[in-house]
């Protein structure tokens, strides 16, 4: 596998720092669920095609956290949660639909207009939702017979990878990130998948430190995956 490393640039979470990434550059390009499988093991993570992983010189606070399904518990708050949502009906589809990108540009420009993500367009969102292994799910959250919530979800022998969810800006009191979370959790289980992949945690980032909540959990640091038991402080 062949790598290059960026020019730096400013951080998306940690405002006065500059941030690198390591990319993966293979002439293959993942072309194989099992290559990107081990890039996931060893803390990578996607945007359409491209796979990478924090490489910073100064700063480790980017950790990549997974969940073992098998051990995961919930929480009180996320069965109350589960218990609020009871009339949301979670379904898998395997295409992608027109209504997704009517909701991801609604949620992008109500919630994300700060982001690198802002504006969006249609071509911005396929080329982040595209790889060159295989499609992804469509986790769906349904309410009242509409699309509430879509979880976009990378399918691995072993695995789920969360890549990115998005939802109704205007039930925001329902919690839908969390809940999404909670049914790619149970949709693994389900699945006999190993472990739910959850992208980056970030402690002093607001919009990333949700994640720790998934107990228990696993954080890649210094090259090794370190189980979490309890909230971090």
């Amino acid at each position: 596998m062949k790598f290059g490393i960026t020019q730096p640039f400013d951080c998306s979470y940690i405002p006065e720092n500059k941030e690198r990434l390591l990319v993966y550059v293979g002439s293959s390009l993942y072309s194989t669920l099992d290559d990107y499988e081990k890039l996931l093991e060893s803390g990578f993570r996607r945007s359409g095609d491209q796979v990478y992983r924090p490489q910073c010189p100064s700063c480790h606070a980017c950790q990549s956290l997974r969940v073992p399904v098998s051990q995961f518990k919930e929480s009180k708050s996320q069965k109350r949660i589960l218990n609020k949502n009871k009339d949301i009906e979670c379904r898998i589809s395997r295409q992608n639909k027109p209504e997704y990108y009517e909701l991801y540009a609604r949620y992008i420009e109500e919630r994300h207009a700060d982001g690198s993500m802002y504006p969006p367009t249609p071509e911005q969102f396929l080329d982040f939702l595209r790889n060159n292994w295989a499609p992804p799910l469509f986790i769906e959250l349904i309410c009242e017979g509409k699309i509430a919530a879509v979880a976009v979800t990378d399918e691995l022998r072993n695995s789920l990878s969360a890549l990115y969810t998005f939802y109704d800006p205007d039930l925001e009191s329902r919690s839908l990130g969390t809940l999404a979370i909670l049914h790619q959790i149970k949709k693994a289980q389900a699945m006999g998948k190993e472990y739910v992949y959850l992208g980056y945690q970030i402690d002093t980032s607001r919009k990333m430190n949700y994640k720790r909540k998934f107990l228990p959990n696993e954080q890649y640091i210094d090259h090794r995956w370190v189980s979490f038991q309890k909230k971090c402080v």
